[in-house]
């Protein structure tokens, strides 16, 4: 049962609910399952008789081990976002609109993370790095970990999820450069084409917040870029070894992601205002140093 304060807080946060808000998300829902069904692929789309592993490096198949484990928590992500976002219980109407509108979206990305999820398990067992039921055993380990975000405030988290998405297509990017073994290279270029359909949803929302609340938005940007975490840090015993063979290896940084952020942000200097855009801007440059 939720205690005075915090039904107080959380009737304060859903009368901040604008119909500007629900029919963007709703709007950018609608545009990325069109995307989608545009631009389709599956698994039979991929020629798996080409896979050379022998072009593999071993720190390419604990990278491919790693982003699988990241992949397949579908289950948890999508649970945990159903749940900060519900359509049931005692919500308000605004509330159910805003919510039922990104389920719309959730549904979609989910299901293009589980066929990523299924690339890259089939292509652990074509190539060989492991047998089906010690990669089963594997990502259950991980997968049976639960995720969540500690931002309790709607805008946060899709602030958070902004800069997750856009790390992620940038790193699939990034590594697709610095490999020569063509399946992964095709499955990669797919995976960051899905991935920056979903930062696109994202972008589009976070622009109507900040031409909405602006300095609200700016500063809830801030919370988050200096707490930000990407997925499986603090879950995956391993995330921090894997993570610095991801630099040396791919030369890619996640902090990269904070720059679109600030990009975004100044869109909007007419809006916000010259000195806080400027002041942002060094903001990121100074988490981005951050250890």
């Amino acid at each position: 049962m939720l205690t005075d304060k915090a039904t107080a807080e959380r009737d304060a946060a859903e009368a901040e609910i604008t119909e500007s808000e629900i029919e963007v998300i709703r709007r950018s829902a609608v545009t990325t399952v069109r995307r989608t069904a545009e631009h389709p692929w599956s698994l039979s789309d991929v020629n798996w008789s080409e896979v050379r592993p022998e072009e593999l490096t071993d720190d390419d198949r604990s990278i491919v081990r790693f982003i699988t484990y990241v992949e397949d928590h579908i289950p948890a992500f999508l649970s945990f976002n159903l749940s900060a976002f519900p359509t049931t219980g005692d919500i308000s109407t605004a509330t159910y609109h805003r919510n039922r509108e990104y389920a719309r979206f959730l549904f979609a990305w989910a299901n293009d993370e589980e066929k990523h999820a299924s690339a890259l398990s089939e292509y652990q067992l074509v190539s060989e790095m492991a047998d089906e039921k010690s990669l089963a055993d594997d990502l259950a380990e991980v997968g049976r970990q639960p995720f969540s975000m500690d931002y309790e405030d709607p805008l946060e988290a899709f602030l958070y999820l902004f800069m997750q998405e856009k790390a992620t297509q940038l790193f699939y990017q990034h590594y697709r450069a610095a490999l020569s073994e063509p399946v992964l290279q095709q499955l990669l270029r797919l995976m960051a084409r899905d991935e920056a359909r979903h930062f696109a949803f994202y972008s589009r929302v976070i622009e109507e917040s900040l031409g909405r609340a602006g300095a609200k938005t700016l500063s809830r940007a801030k919370d988050v870029l200096s707490t930000f975490q990407m997925p499986l840090d603090g879950v995956y015993d391993g995330y921090w070894r894997l993570a610095l063979k991801v630099v040396d290896r791919v030369g890619h940084d996640h902090t990269e992601a904070y720059e679109a952020l600030d990009k975004l942000v100044r869109r909007f200097v007419n809006t916000l205002g010259t000195p806080e855009v400027d002041d942002f801007g060094r903001f990121v440059k100074t988490v981005q140093k951050m250890p």
